[in-house]
């Protein structure tokens, strides 16, 4: 066996309808009904003779089968409907049906219209050249509701199978004169106009589409009648108020926020209600959160970060001593144990260590130095001076009248002081010549030294 026509899923083996994979309803997940009473084995004479028949973006009606015709779900079928015929699927026959309409308080008279027949292959290939023109119809219309400038939003157009009949599926915000746009729309596409205005939560049941769960949207799938959703369901469930988490594709709060409300007004129950904070010892005491299910609840102490959690069974003990003008220690206990430390009063403490050098004095910047000119080296000055300044030669010889000149010595005569100025260095600013004083030879033989054995006086 092949899949169905139009998604092509190509399964080896048809289930659910059992129509061989040809039902051809474009929408095979949408709006989807289980007959749990099928294997039940209920008489045929008493069976319920009402069939719910399913069409485009998941409506439904009922109609009745007053030719007992033998169907199964999944049957495209040939219905009556005013001025025309139109072909739907059966999604639901048989008791169910009747639970159904006591649900939607639908009554079982003479205004519910009949089946005429299975639809044949001639009938389903009329229907699909009407539905070619829907989405045509749809941009053409798109451009015609700009032209006239109408405050509306055009969402679906359907086709009746007989091709004499389009239903336009809008949403507006105010009401909306469309009787000019009628008569455009009748004289362009030649056929009968009827506009039915819907919400926008219907508008997303038609569409279709994924939600933030990563399932197909309820809206679109098994919802059918909506119920208001307000703010105090996220409030009760302690859900962030942010309106881009809390809105759906249609731009209204989520359908899904009624599923698990119940359970938290159960639970919401047993927890106490703070309204104002907790006083104790050690300070007073906020609810910053509450956990409905594990039923404990956090403060903080004067708008600390640092937050503690307790049980609602000791928040209404200490809801109760506050009413009497008790204070507890803290949150966790009554009475300080003996030897314990007097927390607020060390906190105290702490706070005005805190202040005091939190205003200390701040220290004074030192102010730069001058830069002294680099002194001249002992062999001709520094390389940003001029080597033979007569001033700084004046300076060097100049130093320190106590101790004298360097290059002399009191206590040598002047042969010695002769010789020695030999065996220095030459000054001399040439290139590739050092200007560092020449150290002795440590390596040299001492035999060879000719003033080995004279004392300095000699």
């Amino acid at each position: 066996m092949s899949g169905c026509t139009n998604c092509s899923t190509g399964t080896s083996a048809v289930g659910g309808c059992q129509n061989n994979g040809s039902c051809g309803t474009s929408d095979c997940n949408k709006m989807n009904a289980f007959d749990w009473l099928s294997h039940m084995g209920i008489p045929e004479v008493d069976k319920f003779d009402i069939v719910e028949i399913k069409f485009k973006g998941g409506r439904k009606d009922y109609f009745r089968n007053t030719g007992l015709l033998p169907l199964t779900t999944g049957d495209p079928v040939v219905v009556d409907v005013p001025n025309g015929h139109h072909i739907g699927y059966v999604s639901l026959q048989g008791e169910l049906v009747r639970l159904q309409m006591q649900k939607r308080k639908i009554k079982n008279d003479d205004n519910i219209l009949g089946i005429y027949r299975i639809a044949t292959e001639k009938d389903l290939e009329k229907w699909q050249e009407a539905k070619n023109r829907e989405i045509p119809t749809l941009y053409r219309s798109k451009q015609i509701i700009e032209e006239l400038k109408l405050g509306m939003k055009l969402s679906d157009v359907e086709y009746q199978a007989d091709n004499s009949k389009a239903t336009f599926y809008y949403s507006a915000d105010d009401r909306v004169d469309f009787r000019e746009l009628i008569k455009v729309l009748a004289s362009e596409f030649k056929i009968r106009v009827e506009m039915r205005q819907i919400s926008l939560r219907q508008e997303a049941g038609r569409l279709g589409g994924i939600g933030v769960c990563g399932r197909e949207l309820c809206c679109s799938t098994w919802i059918h009648d909506f119920k208001s959703v307000t703010t105090s369901a996220a409030r009760y469930q302690n859900l962030s108020l942010n309106p881009s988490k809390l809105s759906g594709q249609c731009g209204r709060l989520k359908c899904c926020l009624n599923f698990e409300l119940d359970s938290y007004l159960s639970a919401l129950e047993d927890i106490p209600n703070v309204e104002k904070p907790l006083l104790t010892e050690a300070g007073s005491a906020k609810l910053q959160k509450t956990d409905i299910f594990r039923r404990l609840m956090w403060f903080s102490y004067n708008d600390d970060n640092n937050w503690h959690s307790i049980d609602c069974d000791r928040v209404k003990m200490i809801l109760d001593q506050n009413a009497k003008g008790i204070t507890p220690y803290n949150l966790q206990q009554d009475k300080p144990f003996e030897g314990e430390f007097d927390q607020n009063k060390n906190n105290q403490d702490l706070e005005l260590l805190d202040k005091k050098f939190a205003q200390g004095k701040r220290k004074k910047k030192r102010k730069p130095k001058s830069k002294k000119p680099y002194a001249a080296s002992r062999e001709g000055g520094a390389p940003n001076q001029e080597p033979h300044d007569k001033r700084n030669r004046n300076q060097k010889n100049n130093r320190n009248p106590k101790k004298g000149n360097r290059n002399q010595n009191p206590q040598e005569n002047p042969a010695q002081a002769q010789g020695r100025a030999g065996q220095q260095a030459p000054k001399g600013k040439n290139k590739g010549q050092s200007n560092k004083r020449r150290r002795p030879n440590r390596n040299r033989n001492p035999k060879n030294d000719p003033n080995k054995g004279k004392s300095d006086g000699q």
